[in-house]
């Protein structure tokens, strides 16, 4: 397997220097850069071309202005946000700036090296807490959810918008030139990552995640 190139992203000293024994002790990690703050990030564009980049948007010399000149600057790097507990809103615009996973930094050592294994390969990871709240349209609060992390795959991503759009099992399997059986299997697996139990919830989950638009519930036939 190829090396995961990262870049550490991250104003607080203790942070970069935990995260990068947490990067040495894995093998197939290579630590290619740390950036200080959101100029010297931009720069190293110019030298760096990393896998994934994992940042602390909220410390110091980083903000949330400055991510979309990041994300504009690294557009075929993945980027992982570890930070502090920030609000759903928060959450839900730099998820939608083009952040593609997101962790609280209290979540363990095995949750952030499954996240940075995922979120190279395009996955999007989250961990249960922020999830939760998000799922729900609440304030992220770690007395209410779980820290277990919670990936979402690019084809369940595509399965959750079929479904939401009203689509039938057979008819997503039809789409997506798939059995019916597997898009079943699919199915009660990304209903048990959600923690939902009916077809609202993954509506819900595709609506606040921007998969479909509210419109298409409010302007579809009643024929």
């Amino acid at each position: 397997m190829e090396k995961i190139k990262i870049t550490i992203a991250d104003s607080h000293f203790l942070s970069r220097k935990g995260l990068a024994v947490l990067l040495q002790e894995n093998i197939d990690f290579a630590l290619l850069s740390e950036a200080l703050s959101s100029t010297d990030l931009i720069n190293q564009s110019k030298f760096y071309t990393p896998n994934l980049i994992i940042i602390d948007y909220t410390s110091a010399n980083y903000s949330l202005e400055s991510m979309q000149q990041i994300i504009k600057k690294y557009p075929k790097t993945k980027i992982l946000a570890i930070t502090e507990l920030q609000s759903n809103e928060i959450i839900a615009k730099v998820m939608k700036m083009g952040v593609t996973s997101h962790l609280l930094k209290d979540c363990d050592k095995d949750e952030i090296v499954e996240a940075i294994y995922k979120t190279a390969l395009g996955e999007q990871f989250m961990c249960g807490k922020i999830a939760g709240a998000v799922l729900e349209g609440k304030s992220v609060n770690t007395a209410d959810y779980s820290c277990e992390g919670m990936n979402i795959s690019e084809r369940e991503m595509e399965i959750i918008t079929l479904i939401a759009e009203g689509h039938s099992n057979k008819e997503v399997a039809d789409k997506l030139f798939l059995s019916t059986h597997t898009i079943t299997t699919h199915r009660k697996n990304i209903m048990s990552k959600l923690g939902v139990n009916n077809t609202a919830g993954l509506v819900l989950f595709a609506v606040r995640e921007n998969l479909v638009s509210p419109n298409h519930f409010l302007f579809s036939s009643t024929n």
